[in-house]
């Protein structure tokens, strides 16, 4: 009996030490920085998948058995900075040449499914079927397409290649079609905004102000701050093929969606860019038809004078104002005091949670269709909110987050040889999706800034 206690007292030990970040500690940091970049460095080349089928040019993959051979959208265009991070820090002149073939086929097959109507889907399969099939299935001025950063994309290969903006310009009158697509009819005419035309495949994927909500009616934050980035990225594109005319209307819309955001999505009783509701009725002029002299008809007197509602769910995508550069300067200190800082909130011990356990709707349950967006920590999330602190000078607090996120990633790859999709927050337990790569390389990116080394930015 006493030695059937003294092992479950030993087991019960190990699942302890099993479910606890190691402590942030100077030692600790290095040590794990030093296993992500070992591992790391024997994966370089796992992103890559040559073309094939639909797939016309060779590209860069998440990883893991579920995304093994497919382009998706953003996730290809945070993968390439990783990547250059990676390539800078070990690569040689001829892996930078190898790689470029790989990052340039991104943009280049997801533009391959372009057209006049600025249509380009989420994510292509190797299999997929040609782009005339796939629009006899829905409806592309109805259903959501691929998220604002391919511009983005494009515009960082070309900085990282020296300026090197040819291989697009056969292309770039596709691209324009794509940016001018969400700018002519997913955009709300009343504020200015973006709007999520489903909830289907939005990158976030349950995120509440979005998830089962109304067709047409998310003004979300997390589209808005990727289209400001998307419309600077397309104008410098145009700068390189010399279209300065081009470029300064891109500017110009860029400077109209910036003020729009502001304006509709700051709050600043909560200090926090959210996004807005935009299902409200029409202010109609009365019908007066069937009317008797003195009847009541509702509203006339004062009809609304707001075109939006503020959605006030404490989303972590509200930090994207920070990466951005769409908050103003006293606004970012707001959001980092009353929002960044609270760990009640989103400052967790694994990073920053993807929704505030605040929120009625916070779950961490493992979920693949959605994916969990509605507490549990994601990798692209830690980074992003990363840069905006940077950005802004946040210097201790992006120091905090880098550090956490190398503790995680490290001690992942200590335990189980690989990454995961997403990790609960409070002790950095893997939830799903062992094998995957993708956007958790940009480890590496974070601590090359911790180490005041050359640090691989997005566009």
């Amino acid at each position: 009996m006493k030695r059937l206690i003294l092992l479950f007292a030993a087991l019960s030990t190990l699942a302890t030490a099993a479910a606890q970040l190691p402590e942030r500690t100077p030692a600790n940091v290095e040590k794990y920085k030093r296993i992500c970049r070992e591992a790391i460095r024997k994966e370089m080349k796992g992103m890559y998948r040559e073309a094939g089928g639909a797939l016309k040019y060779p590209f860069l993959a998440p990883g893991s058995n579920q995304y093994l051979d497919m382009l998706w959208d953003w996730d290809s265009w945070l993968s390439d900075v990783a990547l250059r991070q990676i390539l800078l820090d070990y690569g040689t002149d001829a892996d930078r040449r190898e790689a470029l073939a790989y990052e340039r086929g991104c943009v280049l097959n997801a533009l391959s499914y372009g057209g006049m109507d600025g249509w380009i889907p989420i994510w292509i399969e190797r299999n997929a079927p040609s782009r005339e099939e796939m629009l006899r299935r829905r409806n592309p001025w109805k259903s959501n397409m691929h998220k604002p950063t391919l511009a983005q994309h494009a515009a960082f290969i070309v900085r990282q290649s020296g300026g090197d903006a040819e291989w697009l310009r056969e292309d770039f009158y596709t691209l324009q079609a794509f940016v001018s697509k969400y700018l002519n009819f997913h955009r709300h005419r009343a504020t200015g905004l973006l709007y999520w035309e489903t909830d289907e495949a939005i990158g976030v994927d349950n995120d509440p102000s979005t998830f089962y909500r109304p067709h047409g009616s998310s003004g979300s934050i997390f589209p808005n701050a990727l289209m400001y980035r998307e419309l600077l990225a397309t104008a410098y594109l145009a700068d390189r093929l010399g279209m300065p005319d081009i470029a300064a209307r891109y500017r110009s819309e860029a400077e109209g969606l910036l003020a729009a955001v502001r304006e509709h999505c700051w709050d600043p009783r909560d200090g926090f860019y959210y996004s807005v509701d935009l299902n409200l009725l029409p202010i109609e002029k009365p019908a007066i038809e069937g009317l008797e002299p003195g009847d009541l008809y509702l509203h006339v007197g004062q009809p609304r004078t707001y075109d939006c509602l503020i959605q006030r769910f404490s989303v972590w995508s509200g930090f994207m104002a920070l990466w951005a550069g769409i908050a103003t300067p006293e606004q970012a200190a707001e959001i980092v005091e009353r929002q960044y800082r609270d760990p009640r909130s989103f400052n967790a011990a694994a990073g920053v949670r993807s929704l505030s356990p605040l929120e009625k709707m916070y779950d961490t349950r493992a979920s693949g269709n959605p994916s969990s967006w509605q507490g549990p920590i994601w990798i692209n999330v830690n980074y992003l909110v990363f840069r905006g602190l940077v950005r802004y000078g946040f210097t201790e607090e992006a120091r905090e987050l880098a550090e956490k996120t190398v503790l995680l990633l490290g001690r992942d790859y200590e335990r189980f040889g690989a990454l995961h999709e997403y990790y609960l927050p409070d002790n950095g337990e893997p939830v799903l999706n062992k094998g995957f790569q993708n956007w958790n390389l940009l480890v590496l990116n974070m601590a090359a800034w911790l180490d005041g080394r050359p640090a691989v930015e997005e566009f």
